[in-house]
């Protein structure tokens, strides 16, 4: 492929991690040249290094606060065959990634569920001060009922009473970010005056899920706030993204889906009353690369046989909330546990959609849906010539504004995207050679937001 005319507009690289014993991709840990030591800030600086040489703009992790144990009610197959089961507190993660690195970006997934605004807002804003403004929270609702049982409560809220929930979380978390005023501090010792009283402002939010009074404890951040990430896929979710999300983490299986998505959302942003430039739409992918296009097959199908069928069983029941192990392969679920599912929409509305059924079996999930395997996710493979003349084919038909590429395998993945296919997208004017700025939201694109410019942003996204 490749331009006449290199345009202003460039790919957003994202990296998408666990803090885990495995990548997105469960059977990762079983690839020989996974590195085992992942339980170590080395492991993840590491990471953190390569993805900074390929002038990647953000990694960010994933979570669950919960072991995969919906399958049978119980974590023993899960544990068995190591199926995400380790799950490590994000922040120190993150904040040893931040320390190996000067520029790349690092997000991390908090749930508003099982969260507090106040302590999300200053675990956030502590962070983007430390790491000089390269901070996103990737904003989630948390998925099922092994979440809730860990925090000591009930049933997992329904899908749609999670959103309400995380909107007027949203308005607490940006309301204490915008508490001190950019000039607030001073630091004037021969005045005496550390800080401008009248310049720090309670929030006083009294709502319907939260109240929080304020005033917010740490100053304006230097990008004035972290980015906000969101994945938000079905109708509710989707509006949810539109309101808030800066960088819309998407799931689709191609570049016509990819571009009614994007469209979508640009629509639903601009009914918001927000400037839908200021999204960036990026579908997770994953990129198997060879010296040659056989021996790039040859490396995707020796990693796609490393998976398991226990693998699709217990991911499925963990983000469905739906236990799928009483059910046989070719079990047509009934509207009973269809309707008893209150984990991910997205992936419900995908199995049906692509099954064509109304009531799908167990083996239509497996299938459609590709939970733990390789085809959950859109799939290049090839020499770097190849891989990235589909990432072009995706990017120059707005099908989307960048990638999330996600592990096969770790570190090599990312090793090789970074030595092999970055280089070719900057030879094509595709991709930055160097870091914009400082902060990543010059690095992404993004302006430096204004005290209070989301409060006028309208509730629903237009529905």
């Amino acid at each position: 492929m490749g331009r006449d005319n290199a345009a202003a507009r460039q790919m957003t690289l994202v990296a998408f991690l666990q803090a885990a014993n495995c990548s997105n991709y469960p059977a990762s840990w079983r690839h020989p040249a996974t590195a085992p030591d992942f339980l170590t800030a080395a492991y993840f600086q590491r990471i953190a290094r390569t993805l900074e040489e390929g002038k990647f703009h953000l990694a960010f992790c994933d979570d669950r606060l919960a072991m995969p144990d919906r399958y049978g009610d119980d974590f023993a197959a899960a544990v068995r065959h190591g199926i995400r089961v380790v799950k490590m507190d994000l922040i120190p993660i993150l904040t040893a990634m931040g320390l190996a690195t000067r520029h790349l970006g690092l997000g991390g997934t908090y749930s508003t569920t099982y969260y507090e605004p106040f302590h999300v807002a200053r675990v956030f804003a502590t962070l983007d001060h430390f790491l000089a403004g390269r901070v996103a929270w990737n904003v989630v609702t948390s998925l099922n009922d092994s979440e809730a049982s860990n925090f000591g409560q009930g049933p997992h809220p329904d899908h749609d009473t999670r959103y309400d929930r995380a909107d007027e979380f949203m308005e607490v978390v940006l309301g204490h970010w915008d508490s001190w005023e950019d000039d607030a501090l001073v630091y004037d010792r021969a005045q005496g005056l550390f800080a401008h009283p009248e310049k720090v402002h309670r929030l006083e939010h009294q709502g319907v899920w939260f109240h929080s009074r304020g005033p917010f404890t740490v100053p304006r951040s230097p990008q004035g706030r972290p980015v906000i990430m969101q994945a938000g896929h079905s109708g509710r979710g989707r509006r949810f993204a539109a309101r808030w999300g800066e960088l819309i983490f998407v799931i689709v299986p191609s570049p016509d889906f990819g571009r009614d998505v994007r469209r979508a959302l640009q629509e639903d942003a601009a009914r918001c009353g927000r400037d839908p430039q200021h999204l960036r739409v990026l579908p997770a992918m994953y990129c198997v690369i060879g010296e040659t296009r056989t021996a790039a097959q040859e490396k995707a199908a020796y990693i796609e046989q490393l998976a398991q069928p226990m693998d699709a069983l217990v991911l499925l029941s963990e983000v469905l909330n739906l236990d799928f192990a009483p059910h046989g392969l070719d079990e047509p679920l009934s509207d009973t546990d269809l309707a008893a599912i209150s984990g991910s929409r997205a992936i419900h509305d995908r199995v049906i959609r692509l099954s064509g059924k109304r009531n799908p079996t167990t083996r239509d999930f497996i299938t459609h849906s590709g939970r733990g395997t390789l085809h959950e996710l859109p799939l290049f493979v090839g020499t770097p010539h190849q891989v990235a003349d589909g990432l072009e084919e995706w990017f120059m038909t707005e099908a989307c504004d960048g990638f999330v590429l996600a592990a096969t395998h770790i570190p090599g993945a990312y090793e090789d995207f970074v030595r092999l296919v970055v280089p070719e997208l900057q030879r094509r004017g595709l991709f930055r050679r160097e870091y914009a700025g400082v902060t990543l939201r010059e690095n992404v694109g993004l302006p430096r937001p204004q005290r209070g410019d989301w409060a006028c942003r309208k509730a629903e996204g237009g529905a």
